[in-house]
């Protein structure tokens, strides 16, 4: 395999480095709010590298969605039902893990930058709407898959619907992530996912 001339290493490293910027600019203070001034400081680069990578704000932001949050998305609760066979557990796992992390190092003050995208771009560009509606609708058809599966394997009953548990499941993520954000209740959150978790249980065959 031919080796990256450095020259386009340091070019590669810059882009990710904006787009790290980024991310956390708008998950601080949103996507309208956020400042490209503190964005290029952040990343130890400057407007001309940043315009040299992407076309201005809009497409910077497009390029967050599908390069940083939906590979979030991805690892944090797509990757794991892949091949399950009991989504009940992996479902479960993910939600107590994620609440537990997302408290212990503050990220739950702030939301979910998924979700707090969609409550504040959706309704204003549709290049974000569709991004994001593309991966609430994957985040779906990949959850209701793995329910089927679980069904198929006898750990989930057999009278459950698939896309209406997936429907479910991702509407409460969301829910519970956005309202400890505006509450600030750390107890309210756990308790959320903890009821969410024996929702779970309650779809396993007995």
């Amino acid at each position: 395999m031919r080796a990256i001339p450095a020259a386009a290493k340091t070019t590669q490293s810059m882009r990710q480095r904006i787009l790290g910027g980024a991310f956390a600019e708008f998950y601080r203070n949103g996507f309208q709010g956020g400042s490209l001034n503190h964005i290029v400081e952040t990343a130890g680069a400057t407007k001309g590298a940043l315009f040299h990578h992407f076309a201005g704000k809009q497409e910077l932001g497009y390029a967050v969605v599908d390069e940083i949050i939906s590979p979030l998305l991805m690892q944090r609760w797509l990757d794991p039902l892949t091949d399950s066979t009991n989504p009940i557990i992996e479902l479960k796992r993910a939600f107590r893990q994620f609440v537990k992390e997302d408290i212990e190092s503050g990220a739950w003050l702030q939301g979910c930058p998924l979700n707090n995208l969609a409550q504040e771009m959706s309704p204003l560009d549709e290049g974000f709407r569709t991004r994001i509606d593309n991966l609430y609708g994957l985040w779906r058809r990949r959850l209701a898959t793995a329910v089927a599966a679980g069904i198929k394997a006898g750990k989930i009953r057999k009278s459950i619907a698939p896309k209406n548990v997936a429907a479910l499941v991702v509407a409460a993520q969301m829910g519970i992530w956005g309202t400890a954000k505006n509450s600030q209740d750390a107890d309210l959150m756990r308790q959320s996912g903890e009821t969410v978790c024996e929702y779970l249980d309650g779809l396993s065959e007995q």
